[in-house]
């Protein structure tokens, strides 16, 4: 594995693979220059594919601590019915998100199918001339 030939904003040579034989890097390759832009783009707006089983698996042991507390006489039915509906609202929105999720990541497949499209039309294009 050669490392990659990039000299850094610091002025030192970068520490990563090259990736192919041009000597670079996937951060500093210029053929990724714009697969690399949509996911910067995305930032921190995406979580982990595990953030919303987190988030149902606590839902899911809230639901339980209510049950077991209007069981025990703790909770009157009315409190323990709002808290339930409020649950089942929060359950929703996470169900919402991970759809969402699901979205970006059909588009983002889409958008890359697209571009190989466009790159495989182009070389044709050249090709063929």
């Amino acid at each position: 594995m050669s490392k990659c030939t990039a000299i850094t904003r610091g002025g030192t040579r970068c520490q990563g693979v090259a990736i192919d034989s041009s000597g670079l890097c996937y951060s500093h390759h210029p053929d990724k220059a714009e697969a690399r832009r949509r996911r910067a783009s995305k930032g921190g707006r995406r979580g982990g594919r595990g953030r919303p089983v987190a988030e149902l698996g606590a839902l899911r042991d809230e639901n339980a601590r209510i049950r077991q507390r209007l069981l025990d006489g703790e909770l009157l039915p009315g409190v323990a019915a709002v808290a339930i509906q409020s649950l089942n609202c929060d359950i929703r929105a996470v169900a919402t998100t991970l759809k969402a999720k699901e979205q970006e990541e059909l588009i983002e497949r889409l958008e890359s199918l697209e571009e190989a499209l466009g790159q495989r039309k182009e070389q044709r294009r050249h090709g063929a001339a």
